[in-house]
């Protein structure tokens, strides 16, 4: 079972949920919900909205949700316990924003080239394990 992300486009919510993109601007509007900017998009129109608890419990009260049969969970995300290690927890908040055209694609160059391919494409040294 497929857990929906800690935040999705105005654009996958409505497909999620299979009303229109401006339903669920609406809601934004009205319930208040939070959402930031979408990176790399001109304009400044499009935006990220946050999944919070509020958000989730809204979603399972729709009516196209109670009707679904889906493989998603709405279910809390799964906690984030603190590693002291910020730079994975970046690494995971960027893979639960990516769609799962753009995780295959990261997959299969993992799968090709390796960490040390993807850290040269970053350039980012290798250091010798200690």
């Amino acid at each position: 079972m497929m857990k929906l992300p800690n935040k999705m486009t105005t654009e996958e919510l409505a497909e999620f949920l299979g009303v229109a993109r401006q339903t669920v601007n609406r809601w934004i509007r009205q319930q208040g919900w939070e959402t930031e900017p979408l990176p790399g998009v001109k304009g400044g129109r499009a935006r990220l909205i946050h999944l919070t608890k509020e958000v989730r419990s809204f979603i399972m009260k729709t009516p196209s949700m109670r009707h679904q049969n889906s493989s998603y969970s709405i279910a809390e995300p799964a906690p984030v316990y603190a590693s002291g290690n910020s730079a994975l927890h970046e690494i995971i908040k960027v893979l639960q924003n990516m769609t799962a055209e753009e995780q295959k694609q990261l997959s299969t160059l993992l799968a090709r080239e390796g960490i040390s391919g993807l850290l040269s494409r970053l350039g980012i040294e290798k250091t010798p394990a200690e």
